[in-house]
């Protein structure tokens, strides 16, 4: 079996290592795995196949910004992109987020119809229905149920400075994503799937298929005393939250303001931040940016007490489960799919934007202890989102979509 897949990033972010391990459970398995992306900067166990150049990724970003057209630039780059999947022939073509700045829609789909081979679509976010947002509910708009138009979130990603085209992109998207006779649309959350079903793409199969990591890497550290000096946490008990890119979105805010209703022998600890952001942070919070290095990811939720993510709008973010396998509890708003990660004996669920109740949820958690809760969180974590077994469900989804 060939598998072609194509994503924003490979090996790099959620998406990118989820794109990068189902091709490790692939070539396990004998098969040939390749994956085409704007950004190839990591190494990959599968064959990379770059999509564009950041000229390209420049004028795309620019038509977004004027025209509100994401997704419809990137025309040369996406023939190339064609052009490279005849030539491979696969058997199979993998979709992840199709947004980006780096791929033309029409020209990506009107092939595929064409191509008369299985298409799975793996839905990292609500960007494919919609007509301009990739989180509806951050204003919480169901205009996409009908027809998208005025848009109220026009300046939330991928944002537009210009015009307002979500009517257009609306019915472009609706007539260019049905079509396609062998279509497996997979979300990672129920939230989602529910969605989908509701959008115009209702006509084609939804499957659940959680995310899953590699808990040789994603495992309890049982000495911290490194991490914890190197980033002088010692004697601290460690609230920690993870993001590749903090805003508004993320919480941060939220994080700043609980850290007033918390007691002083506890650190916040946040990753992911831009130096600019490490700049003003205030006393109690330590920021730390964005690492690629799992092994020291691993090692600073093994340390931490609890895990916020205090996400505004979200799909099913794999750092809940990386926490939960390093046997940290967690603490997440009822946002998207992001509270199906835990249970009662895992983790807490608080309502968006309550900042006294996060601080609760804080304060009960850490008055447990994590010894109450870190083998609840890794036996949850083992069970259910281990990637050998997650993605093996794509590899058993591939054959029968084959057979």
């Amino acid at each position: 079996m060939k598998l072609f897949q194509i994503n924003a990033t490979v090996n790099s972010g959620s998406t990118g290592r989820i794109a990068e391990d189902i091709g490790m459970v692939l070539i396990a398995d004998g098969h040939e795995s390749y994956i085409a992306a704007f950004n190839t900067n990591r190494p990959s166990k599968s064959e990379v196949i770059a999509i564009g150049t950041a000229w390209d990724r420049k004028l795309h970003g620019l038509k977004t910004r004027l025209f509100d057209r994401h997704g419809f630039g990137s025309k040369t780059a996406s023939r190339k992109l064609v052009e490279n999947i005849k030539t491979i022939n696969p058997d199979i073509v993998h979709l992840h987020n199709v947004h980006g700045y780096y791929l033309n829609v029409e020209i990506l789909f009107n092939f595929l119809k064409e191509f008369q081979k299985p298409v799975v679509w793996t839905f990292h976010d609500c960007w494919p229905f919609t007509g301009h947002c990739s989180y509806f509910d951050a204003v919480n708009c169901f205009k996409w149920q009908t027809e998208c138009n005025h848009c109220p979130n026009k300046k939330g990603y991928p944002a537009s400075w210009g015009l307002d085209q979500s009517k257009r992109n609306f019915y472009d998207k609706q007539e260019i994503f049905n079509g396609i006779d062998k279509l497996q649309i997979i979300t990672p959350s129920k939230w989602l799937a529910e969605h989908v079903q509701n959008s115009f793409l209702k006509n084609y199969q939804v499957k659940v298929i959680h995310n899953g990591i590699d808990l040789n890497n994603f495992s309890s550290r049982q000495d911290t005393t490194e991490i914890k000096e190197k980033w002088k946490l010692s004697n601290k008990k460690i609230v920690l939250g993870v993001a590749s890119q903090w805003d508004k979105r993320k919480g941060l805010q939220d994080f700043i303001q609980v850290r007033q209703a918390l007691s002083k022998d506890i650190e916040i600890v946040l990753i992911g931040l831009s130096t600019k952001q490490m700049k003003v942070l205030p006393e109690g919070v330590t920021g730390i940016a964005r690492t690629e290095s799992i092994n020291e990811l691993a090692e600073l939720y093994s340390a931490s007490n609890v895990f916020i993510n205090p996400t505004y709008v979200d799909n099913f973010p794999t750092t809940n489960i990386e926490a939960l396998a390093c046997g940290s509890p967690v603490i997440t708003y009822n946002t998207g799919g992001s509270p199906e990660a835990i249970d009662e004996q895992s983790g807490m669920v608080v309502n968006k934007g309550d900042i006294d109740g996060l601080a609760k949820a804080i304060d009960k958690v850490l008055e447990n202890g994590k010894e109450h809760y870190a083998p609840l969180c890794k036996t949850r974590a083992e069970q259910m989102f281990n990637k050998d077994d997650r993605y093996n469900d794509y590899l058993k989804l591939y054959e029968a979509m084959l057979s």
